[in-house]
């Protein structure tokens, strides 16, 4: 039982040290594939096609709503994208999940994210 306390009593302040430093670095653990590939796509650059420009201007639809809320919340649809595709893969990811109103169609490579299509399902 004493060795139990001590081991709680140097494992429990050195959890908190190691939460305080990494929260402070801003680090996350992404496991899932839909949260890996939207946290890759939130870290490039984004190219907007001129097509693409035009139905986010018709949707009323601004880039932080884009960033914000359809990448952040939206459910990437791995049935419907080209995850394999080579040397950029493409993705397809619908917001809301259930009942969604919006299908945005991007490509990721290297440095950048190119947004290829909006439609609009309802």
């Amino acid at each position: 039982m004493r060795k139990l306390k001590f081991y709680f009593l140097g494992f429990i302040p050195g959890l908190l040290l190691v939460l305080f430093i990494l929260n402070k670095k801003g680090a996350s653990c992404s496991y899932f594939p839909s949260a890996r590939v939207k946290a890759e796509t939130l870290s490039k650059d984004f190219i907007l096609k001129d097509t693409f420009k035009q139905e986010i201007a018709a949707q009323k639809i601004d880039e932080k709503f884009l960033k914000d809320s359809i990448l952040t919340v939206g459910e990437i649809d791995f049935d419907k994208s080209k995850a394999q595709k080579k040397p950029c893969p493409e993705y397809l990811i619908v917001y809301p999940y259930k009942n969604p109103k919006y299908e945005v169609e991007f490509e990721k490579c290297k440095e950048t994210a190119t947004f290829l299509s909006l439609k609009t399902l309802r």
